[in-house]
């Protein structure tokens, strides 16, 4: 499997949004293999190499003028709308469709899409796996927009404080698992 062979058959045209994306993907990449290394635990790093890759595809579907995206859905929905894209294109990339529904914030709750009326599906999308977890971590040191610098972990917990205890308590918890403290 080529991530950049999926990346590329979703957005084949060499746009500014494909170099964004990509320049995201492979900071968050990076960054994923980076912890991976650090923590000691033993994961495919190609898998999470392939995941970190691919979490953003359902970007380009959705309405965010100021990260060049110009589809028409709501920015929140590009990890199912993500999902929904891998598992139509092959269904043996589910752990990487999976990767897509569940690295939004640190994860969000049935409570939290019911409660704040965001437009997703009423259930749990929380990471599970190793590999989900650990990207969903190191997307959180990296935004689309702006200057792409990494944050540090001190910015990374600020930029979750809005969402509640119960995402901070999320990302304390990855932040545990793999050992950043």
């Amino acid at each position: 499997m080529n991530a950049l062979d999926i990346l590329y058959h979703f957005y084949p045209a060499d746009t500014p949004l494909r170099r964004l994306l990509l320049k995201h993907s492979e900071q968050v990449r990076n960054k994923a293999l980076e912890i991976l290394t650090a923590s000691g635990l033993q994961l495919d790093a190609q898998m999470v190499s392939n995941g970190a890759m691919l979490h953003d595809i359902g970007i380009g579907r959705c309405h965010a003028p100021s990260i060049l995206c110009v589809g028409t859905e709501n920015y929140i929905a590009h990890g199912i709308i993500g999902a929904a894209m891998l598992r139509s294109y092959d269904a043996a990339l589910e752990p990487y469709a999976r990767i897509c529904e569940r690295h939004t914030g640190s994860g969000l709750s049935k409570q939290e899409i019911l409660e704040q009326k965001l437009p997703l599906p009423p259930q749990d999308f929380f990471p599970e796996t190793l590999p989900e977890k650990l990207i969903c971590l190191a997307d959180k040191f990296f935004s689309k927009s702006g200057d792409m610098r990494e944050k540090t972990l001190s910015e990374v917990r600020h930029s979750l404080v809005k969402f509640g205890p119960d995402s901070i308590a999320r990302l304390e918890e990855m932040i545990r698992l793999f050992s950043l403290e």
